[in-house]
Formats: structure tokens, sequence, C-alpha cells
């Protein structure tokens, strides 16, 4: 089973491994949120980052250890350490943030001191509007930067590209800073496409193969062993990457050649996403 998303340590694992894992204790978890804008999600307490969630994501909560929380992602499946006093007991959500980022506010007044900062993709439950506000448990986030959780796009490449500029960030998942694996998964689920975490997941089961001599098309996806960009077409692809230390345009060509000539290796698969939904 993969380490990642297995939710299995030394002393305990998910009821449903039972018969699948060893363990001593088996639990069905608890369900949780992420209560800070942005949260490393550790491969170990005090461990390296692995993957990042963002206010209002959900997670089940199998173990708290130490001030720890050993916690799956709703979203991918992704296994890992939080420290617990990011957590909270979940609430419904109704909206998401889809600017690339945005305030929370105390008040329904963008002069008022803003108490938060946040990232797209962020999850609230809205309660109410007023004066150019939604309102929130938490406060009040300007409506333009709000939408329903069902406010989908349709053109990946258009939601990648609010990351323009994004630092480079190995394991990053926010505006702050976000990886290859990390823009492909915004782009996607910014479409209500599903998505894993990592590009090696990405590439064995996102979307669907195609041959090395298959015509690529805007939203295609180009993989390296270890890294992924997205066709933006025009000869151009678009990707999180340590030589620009950003997300940026690269011409499809001579990012195929540089990244050859430093020892990446050559393109290991083209893949098409599905289709995405059409909005009602």
């Amino acid at each position: 089973m993969d380490r990642r998303l297995t939710p299995a340590n030394a002393r305990v694992a998910a009821a449903h491994l039972r018969g699948k894992v060893d363990a001593p204790r088996y639990v069905h978890g608890t369900e949780k949120m992420v209560a800070v804008p942005l949260a490393d999600l550790l491969s170990a307490p005090h461990g390296r980052r692995e993957r990042q969630l963002l206010l209002g994501e959900r997670v089940t909560m199998y173990e708290e250890r130490a001030g720890w929380a050993f916690v799956q992602a709703e979203k991918d499946g992704y296994v890992g350490y939080l420290q617990f006093d990011q957590l909270e007991e979940r609430r419904p959500a109704t909206h998401w943030i889809i600017a690339r980022a945005s305030h929370l506010y105390p008040e329904p007044d963008f002069k008022s001191h803003e108490s938060m900062s946040l990232s797209m993709g962020s999850q609230f439950r809205v309660i109410g509007e007023t004066r150019g506000f939604w309102e929130t448990p938490l406060g009040y986030i300007p409506k333009p930067h709000l939408a329903p959780l069902d406010k989908l796009a349709r053109d990946p490449i258009e939601v990648a590209e609010r990351y323009l500029g994004v630092p480079y960030l190995w394991g990053g998942n926010s505006i702050w800073g976000i990886d290859c694996s990390g823009l492909v998964q915004a782009a996607c689920y910014g479409c209500g496409i599903p998505c894993p975490g990592d590009s090696d997941m990405q590439e064995a089961g996102l979307g669907r193969a195609l041959t090395d001599d298959a015509k690529l098309r805007r939203g295609d996806l180009l993989f390296w062993k270890g890294h992924v960009a997205l066709v933006a077409g025009r000869g151009q692809i678009l990707h999180a990457n340590a030589y620009n230390m950003a997300v940026a345009y690269e011409d499809q060509d001579a990012a195929i050649e540089r990244i050859a000539a430093q020892n990446g290796g050559p393109v290991t698969a083209r893949r098409r996403l599905p289709l995405v939904r059409k909005p009602e």
C-alpha cells in the first residue's frame, strides 16, 4: 500500500483497513476541518512537508498525540500529521475563494483591519450578506472573491493562470507557494475534476493516456520523472518549476530540451484530463 494514502501508523489504523494492515488499534476517526489559513501536512510530527491544506478543508483524524493529529485529507486521500490546534470541529461549507487571494474582515468595511489573509480555494459557510460582503462565522469576505462551491471553471489553464508568479515551494498548495503537482491539482479542482496530490499519482491515473504522437491540446498534461506541466497551447506549457522558482509559462520544446539537458530525462507520459462539467 502507498504510505501516502494509507491511514495507518505504528499505533492506530483506520477501521476499514482491518485485515489489510496490522495495527494495535482500529478506529473510525473523527471528522475535522482546517481552522487556519494554511497548514503543512507533514510526514511525521516535526517531519518534512508533504502537502498543504487550506482553511475549511476537511480531514478525518485517526489519532491525537502530544499535540499532533494523524489525519487523512478528504479531497485526495493524502495522509500525514497536522498540529492539533490547527483543526476544529467540522462545519458544512457553502462557498470558496475563487479570487487569487482575499482577506477576512471583522466587519463589513474594507477599511477595517483585516483579520486573516486567504488563498484561493479556502472554504467557508456563508450565513448572510451585507454591503458588498458575504458574512461567515469567522468574519466578512468581499462578494467578488467568494462563490458557491458548485461554481466551477471550464478551463484548467484559466484556473492555473491565477497562480502566475506564485513562488515555487516544494509541497506547496497555496498562493504563497506551490509546486508542480499542487498547481495541477488546483487547476483540476477549480473545474471539479478529482486529482491526486503528487505527480507520480497524477501520471498513474489522472485522465487518460495519450500516445507519443498524439496532437496535444490546451489543458493536456506532460510528465517527466518527478515533474508535471500543463499544456497551455500555442507551443507553451504552464508549470510551477524550480528553474523559474515560480509558476511561469515556458516554450514547450525549449522546456523539454532544457529538462533533458539538466538530467531530468525525457517526457514520460502525456495525459488528457476528463471533460469539464458544463455549468448549469
